[in-house]
């Protein structure tokens, strides 16, 4: 097998990265399973307190030997503003009332501060547990920040969807980055471009990036099998990093009704949507979005957005109701499949190996 940087730096044996999706899905048992059938494995720890992520971070040990790694959230500075978050909780609360919740009329708003402050707990935990990767979203940490975790020796991954984004996260010392196609499900990593600027297709993404910086890049958005791998390798890109291909494997965390709906949706079923977080995200279109698209104008943006739809989308994900959900997926969805990490992984490899010999990956 020919040498590729990015593989050396992550030490591992396929150029395979499973996406760091937050909120659950990256269980203990798909990280290490990831990482186990030679890709590498990330917790999606956005969401995550400090104490949660050392705990996952042990459990993923007991289960496997090889590298794997984390990504956080970088703190953007935000401001709570009580008269946007009466607007926007006025059609939230006649949905509350189709699932028969209470309306809700106040809210423990996180400020900036306190986000900021969890953060640098959060890469205090990382640092402490000796996590050899560590991937960043929505923007890139502090020059300070950065140092030390170079000083611990920790290969830093940033996130961009655009060249200039990417040139960034060059400059700011970043190992690799991760360019995500405007087909990428979830929340867009957009922090210098606008949301809607940066909706470039992955295809003609990486090139461009591939161009205009010099360490390896990572393709992200709609890959979910061996041409995409190739086809993103032939582009320039060093690997992949796949998100809704392992959303639906059996050892993801996603709800039941979540993966059914990707596996039952077409081609044409996601849409971007700001309503459920505040932040524009890619998912299956249901009964949330289309009653809130009106409305998306005027909602506070993330993560104050996010908190205002909590009990929400929880009390809908615990009634197995998907009309109320964030069902977030890429745009590949008909080739998504109900199966286990290492037959995805192995499925994938020999997918490619038909295109090309594995010796050249």
């Amino acid at each position: 097998m020919l040498k590729n940087k990015m593989k050396e730096l992550l030490k591992i044996e396929y150029p395979i990265i499973q996406a760091p999706m937050a909120g659950g899905i990256t269980t203990s048992k798909l990280v290490a399973e990831v990482s186990n059938s030679g890709g590498l494995g990330m917790i999606g720890a956005g969401y995550m307190t400090p104490v949660q992520i050392q705990e996952q971070i042990r459990e993923i040990r007991q289960l496997t030997s090889k590298p794997f790694g984390i990504n956080l959230f970088v703190p953007n500075y935000f401001n709570v503003i009580e008269n946007q978050i009466k607007s926007a909780n006025r059609p939230l609360n006649q949905i509350r009332e189709q699932l028969n919740l209470k309306p809700k009329v106040s809210f423990e708003i996180p400020n900036s501060h306190d986000v900021s402050d969890t953060f640098m707990e959060q890469i205090k935990v990382v640092i402490e547990e000796k996590i050899p990767i560590c991937s960043f979203t929505f923007g890139i940490p502090s020059h300070e920040v950065m140092a030390e975790l170079k000083k611990s020796h920790i290969t830093l991954m940033g996130t961009a969807t655009t060249v200039r984004e990417a040139v960034e996260n060059e400059k700011a010392g970043m190992d690799i980055v991760v360019v995500q196609g405007s087909e990428a499900g979830g929340h867009r990593g957009s922090f210098i471009d606008s949301d809607r600027e940066s909706l470039v297709g992955l295809m003609s993404l990486i090139p461009q990036v591939v161009d205009n910086v010099k360490i390896p890049v990572v393709a992200a958005g709609g890959i979910m099998d061996g041409r995409g791998l190739m086809a993103s390798i032939c582009l320039g890109a060093k690997g992949v990093q796949m998100g809704t291909a392992f959303l639906t494997c059996v050892e993801s965390g996603a709800n039941q009704v979540h993966k059914e709906a990707i596996l039952s949706a077409n081609e044409d079923y996601t849409v971007l949507t700001r309503s459920f977080s505040g932040k524009w995200a890619r998912g299956i279109k249901n009964k949330f979005i289309l009653e809130m698209q009106e409305h998306e104008t005027i909602l506070p943006d993330f993560p104050v957005q996010n908190t205002l739809t909590q009990d929400i989308r929880k009390t809908s994900a615990a009634r197995n109701n998907p009309d109320f959900m964030s069902l977030w997926s890429g745009q590949n969805l008909r080739l998504a499949k109900n199966q286990t990490v290492s037959m995805l992984i192995k499925n994938l490899i020999a997918e490619a190996n038909i295109l090309i010999s594995l010796e050249e990956l």
